[in-house]
């Protein structure tokens, strides 16, 4: 699609330079991640005033203090806090992180455009395995951990997108993923659902993930390949494939990769299996069911 070029008045573009390099130059020095994020994020809602009250012990309502302390991401649990095979090095800093990301989108900040998607890729080097160049991200975009992804060049996420990360995903050059859409790469057991695995799900360089498709965990996406609006992607999708549907099939070659995309009739292998990662659970974790059901089959 072709784009025009759009820029900020100068005296904002100088406001939003030095802000976005003075965050990025606090995030990479040994300066604790979690009371930068929790300064950041207070100046960002507009609460230093308040929050300055209230760290000089200064009366304020219960209310107040909660909103206060959840600017501290040690002060708030994430949905993926609780895995039990979560690497938890990793995930210290991540949650930090994550967390700058989640509740800068609840800032009106997060509207401004040119802004917000400097912001949210500034904190992706940061946050990612690794994050390629002039990659776009839109608002309302989760993730399980976040340093499990790896991004190429030229990448575009727009709003509401999930990518999980349990395992790990792994993003190629400028590949386009519209709203709504959901990459897993863990799956849980038919039977007992509280059994999780995890894989390697893989987005190939300029495949295109349309609205709210969902690609299944250790699936691939291959090259240059097209997943419909709502479609499923059970299984892999052959580079240069149109895929529609729930589960998804290939419904045609993109005209003019005939020649070097496999036969729309052809035996498409799938690779998923190759893809599972096996983890092991700490010894030392207390471990529960949430469900607490015993769900065995029959004898």
């Amino acid at each position: 699609m072709t784009k025009r070029h759009v820029s900020l008045p100068p005296e904002a573009e100088e406001g939003l330079e030095e802000f976005l390099g003075q965050v990025d130059r606090r995030l990479a020095s040994e300066e604790d991640t979690c009371e930068v994020v929790e300064d950041v994020l207070v100046d960002l809602h507009g609460d230093r005033d308040a929050y300055e009250r209230w760290q000089a012990g200064e009366a304020v309502s219960p209310a107040e203090r909660v909103r206060l302390q959840g600017y501290d991401p040690c002060n708030a649990t994430l949905e993926s806090e609780y895995y039990a095979e979560k690497d938890e090095d990793a995930f210290e800093d991540s949650k930090h992180l994550q967390w700058l990301w989640r509740q800068f989108d609840a800032t009106p900040m997060a509207d401004n455009v040119e802004f917000a998607l400097r912001f949210r890729r500034m904190l992706a080097d940061h946050l990612f395995a690794e994050c390629g160049e002039n990659c776009r991200f839109f608002k309302g975009i989760t993730f399980t951990y976040g340093h499990n992804i790896s991004v190429g060049d030229n990448v575009i996420v727009h709003d509401d997108v999930h990518l999980d990360d349990r395992g790990k995903l792994t993003v190629g050059n400028r590949v386009s993923i519209s709203d709504g859409v959901h990459v897993y790469s863990h799956d849980h057991d038919v039977v007992d659902q509280t059994h999780v695995e995890n894989f390697h799900t893989v987005v190939e360089d300029d495949a295109r993930l349309t609205y709210d498709s969902m690609v299944r965990a250790g699936v691939k996406v291959g090259e240059n390949a097209i997943l419909g609006a709502r479609a499923v992607a059970q299984s892999d999708v052959p580079a240069h494939h149109v895929a529609v549907g729930t589960p998804a099939k290939s419904v045609r070659v993109k005209p003019g990769w005939e020649s070097v995309a496999e036969p729309l009739d052809g035996d498409h292998p799938d690779g998923r299996d190759e893809r599972r990662l096996p983890y092991e659970v700490p010894d030392d974790i207390d471990v529960f069911d949430e469900f607490g059901r015993d769900r065995a089959p029959p004898e």
